[in-house]
C-alpha cells in the first residue's frame, strides 16, 4: 500500500489539521487579528473623538459665519453701506450723514458686540475705501491707507459673490493694537438685497489659540500627533512638528505614515462649514508594543506543545496502525480465496470487535453468498407477480362499485354503456402479458375516462397526452390507471362542481440533476386534500403502483402534491436510462 493513501498518512494529515495549524493560528494568526482589532477599536473611537473635534471647529466657524450676516438685520446699517457705496455720501445732507455716520459707527458696532473671548474683532471695508472696526478692544484701530483690497481674502469675498470664505491664519498687520500673533477670519461680499449689487465686504477674526484649546484635551490609548490642516492643505495647527513627508502623505490620504522615529495610522475628519481636515496620527510601533507579549507566549506555547503532541501521535498511530495491517493481510489471503484464514485478536476494544466480526464473516461468506443471493432474486420475482396480481380484482372491485351506484340510480342506458366499455377494459386487464408500451397504457387510461365520463354525467372533463417519441417505452401494465381511478374517487367525486382531469407524458431533463427523465403528470382540479393526512388518502391502489415503480425502474420517483379545494397532482419521473423501447 502506498504510504500517501495508508492510515498512517490519514492519522498524520489528521494530527496536522487538528493540531499543528491550530497551534500556528493562534501563534501567528490570533496576535495579527487581535492587532487589528485594537487598530480597528483604536481608529473607531478616534473617529468619535475627531468629530466631536470636527464639531467645536465647526462651531466656532458656524459663529463667525453668523457675524459676517449681522448687517442684513438693521436697515439703518444696509442704508449707510448703499449710500457710501453709491458715492452719494459726499452729496448728502446734513441729516442722510447723521444717519449713515450714526449707524455706522454706532449702531454696527453694538450689533456686533462678541460676548465670546476667542472671536476678536469684525472688520467692514464699505466700497467706498472707508474701514469700520468693531472689536472686544477699544484701542484697536485699523493701520492707516492698509491696501485690504489687494488682500488675497479680499478678492475671494468678492469672487465668491455673497457666500463664505474661510481664511487661513493669517498675521493681524492691517490693525495697529493687535492682541493676537495668528487668527483664522471668516469673509463675505455684503450685497444689496433689493439690486444684487456689492455694497462692502466684512471679515470676522477669531484667534487661533482656540485649536489648542480644542485638541489640548484630548486623551488617547496610544500615543498621537494632531494637526489641523486648512482648506487649502496648509498645516494651521500642530500638537508636534510634522515633516513636509508626513503632510504630503496626509494630503494623499494613505492608510500608514512614515514619520522621523515612528510610523503612524492617521484618522483623517473633515469639518462640515470650512472642510478644514482634523487629523490624529495613531503609533503603530505602540500599538504593535501592547502585543509584543502575545507574539512570546503564543511561541513558546506552540514549541511545547508540538513536542509532546508529536510524542503522543507516534505511539498512539503505531499502537491503532499494526493490527489493522494484520487485518489486511487476513483480508488479502481471503481476497485470494483461502476462507480459513483467521485474524488474531487480543483484548476487547473496537479493532478486537472487528477482527471477530472478520472471523465469524469469513466463516459464513460462502455459504452467505449461496443462499442469501438464490432467495433474493427468487423473493424479488415473487413480490413483482403478486404486486402485478393485485391490481386486477383491485381495479375491477372499485368498477363495479361504479356499476352499482348507475343501477341504484336508475341509469340503464349509461349503465348498459359503461358495461360494454369494461368488457374492453378487461381484455385488457386479463391480458396475460406483464409488460406494454405507454402507448397502450394510454389507451387503456382513455377507455377508463370513458367509462367514468358516463358515470359523471358532464361532470367531468379530461385530456390525455403523449409524446410521440415516448410511445414505444415499456412500463409495468396498469401503472396509471390506479393514480387516475384516485383521483375521480378522492378527488372529483366528492367536488360539486364539474372538474378536469389531465394526464401527460413529456420528456424533459431532470431539475436536479439535469439528466434526461420520461415525466408524467397526473393532475385534476378537484377537491384535493391536505399533505398532513396524505398518509390516510393512499389506498391499496396507490401502495401498489409505488411499489411497483421502485421494482421496475430503481431511480424512479413518484410525488404527490395537493391543497384542499385546488386539486392534487401527482408526478411520476423515470430516467431514461433505466426506460427500455419495444
Amino acid at each position: 500500500m502506498k504510504f500517501t493513501k495508508s492510515l498512517r498518512m490519514k492519522l498524520s494529515v489528521l494530527y496536522l489539521l487538528t493540531t499543528v495549524i491550530p497551534l500556528v493560528v493562534i501563534v501567528f494568526a490570533m496576535p495579527s487579528y487581535t492587532e487589528g482589532v485594537i487598530t480597528q477599536d483604536t481608529q473607531t473611537l478616534t473617529t468619535a473623538t475627531l468629530t466631536a473635534v470636527s464639531r467645536n471647529i465647526d462651531t466656532y466657524l458656524d459663529d463667525l459665519d453668523r457675524l459676517t450676516l449681522t448687517p442684513y438685520l438693521n436697515s439703518e446699517v444696509m442704508y449707510a453701506l448703499k449710500l457710501k457705496a453709491s458715492n452719494e455720501y459726499a452729496h448728502a445732507t446734513p441729516y442722510q450723514r447723521l444717519i449713515a455716520d450714526q449707524a455706522l459707527y454706532s449702531t454696527l458696532p453694538n450689533y456686533l458686540r462678541i460676548t465670546r473671548k476667542d472671536i476678536l474683532n469684525t472688520i467692514i471695508l464699505p466700497l467706498d475705501g472707508s474701514v469700520f472696526v468693531a472689536s472686544k478692544y477699544p484701542s484697536s484701530s485699523p493701520v492707516p491707507r492698509y491696501p485690504f483690497t489687494k488682500q488675497e481674502w479680499y478678492r475671494k469675498a468678492i469672487q465668491a459673490d455673497g457666500d463664505i470664505v474661510f481664511v487661513n491664519p493669517h498675521s493681524q498687520d492691517y490693525l495697529l493694537t493687535s492682541t493676537a500673533t495668528q487668527v483664522f477670519s471668516v469673509a463675505r461680499l455684503i450685497k444689496d438685497p433689493d439690486s444684487g449689487l456689492p455694497l462692502a465686504v466684512i471679515m470676522a477674526d477669531a484667534d487661533t489659540v482656540v485649536l489648542h484649546d480644542i485638541v489640548n484635551g484630548i486623551k488617547l490609548n496610544v500615543s498621537s500627533i494632531i494637526a489641523v490642516f486648512g482648506t487649502n492643505g496648509k498645516l494651521l495647527y500642530s500638537s508636534q512638528p510634522l515633516s513636509t513627508n508626513v503632510e504630503n502623505a496626509i494630503a494623499r490620504r494613505d492608510p500608514g505614515t512614515q514619520g522621523a522615529t515612528d510610523n503612524y495610522i492617521p484618522v483623517i475628519q473633515s469639518t462640515a462649514s470650512a472642510q478644514w481636515k482634523v487629523v490624529i496620527l495613531l503609533s503603530q510601533a505602540e500599538i504593535i508594543a501592547k502585543l509584543r507579549w502575545l507574539y512570546i507566549t503564543g511561541i513558546g506555547f506552540a514549541i511545547g506543545a508540538v513536542c509532546i503532541t508529536l510524542l503522543v501521535f507516534f505511539f498512539l498511530s503505531r499502537w491503532i496502525i499494526t493490527p489493522f495491517q494484520h487485518m489486511i493481510v487476513a483480508m488479502m489471503q481471503v481476497q485470494e480465496g483461502n476462507l480459513h484464514t483467521r485474524f488474531v485478536t487480543d483484548g476487547e476494544d473496537e479493532i478486537a470487535q472487528l477482527g471477530i466480526a472478520f472471523n465469524t464473516m469469513v466463516a459464513r461468506l460462502n455459504t452467505l453468498i449461496e443462499r442469501e443471493y438464490v432467495a433474493t432474486l427468487n423473493q424479488r420475482n415473487a413480490e413483482y407477480h403478486a404486486l402485478q396480481a393485485q391490481i386486477q380484482p383491485h381495479f375491477l372491485y372499485n368498477t363495479l362499485n361504479g356499476f352499482i351506484g348507475l343501477n341504484r340510480l336508475g341509469e340503464r342506458k349509461t349503465l348498459e354503456s359503461a358495461i360494454i366499455a369494461l368488457s374492453g377494459l378487461l381484455r385488457y386487464v386479463l391480458n396475460s402479458d406483464e409488460q406494454v408500451i405507454l402507448k397502450e397504457e394510454f389507451l387503456f387510461v382513455k377507455r377508463y375516462c370513458e367509462l367514468q365520463a358516463l358515470r359523471f354525467q358532464g361532470r367531468l372533463t379530461y385530456h390525455l397526452q403523449c409524446e410521440d417519441g415516448l410511445a414505444d417505452f415499456i412500463l409495468p401494465k396498469v401503472l396509471l390507471q390506479p393514480l387516475v381511478e384516485n383521483a375521480m374517487i378522492h378527488g372529483i367525486e366528492p367536488s360539486d362542481r364539474p372538474c378536469h382531469l389531465n394526464v401527460c407524458a413529456t420528456s424533459l431533463s431532470d431539475e436536479e440533476t439535469g439528466q434526461p427523465i420520461i415525466h408524467i403528470l397526473i393532475e385534476d382540479d378537484g377537491v384535493g386534500f391536505s399533505t398532513a393526512a396524505q398518509s390516510e388518502r393512499c389506498g391499496l391502489g396507490l401502495n401498489n403502483v409505488r411499489e411497483r415503480l421502485k421494482m421496475a425502474f430503481a431511480a424512479a420517483s413518484l410525488t404527490i402534491n395537493s391543497q384542499v379545494s385546488q386539486g392534487t397532482r401527482v408526478t411520476i419521473k423515470i430516467p431514461r436510462g433505466e426506460a427500455v423501447r419495444t
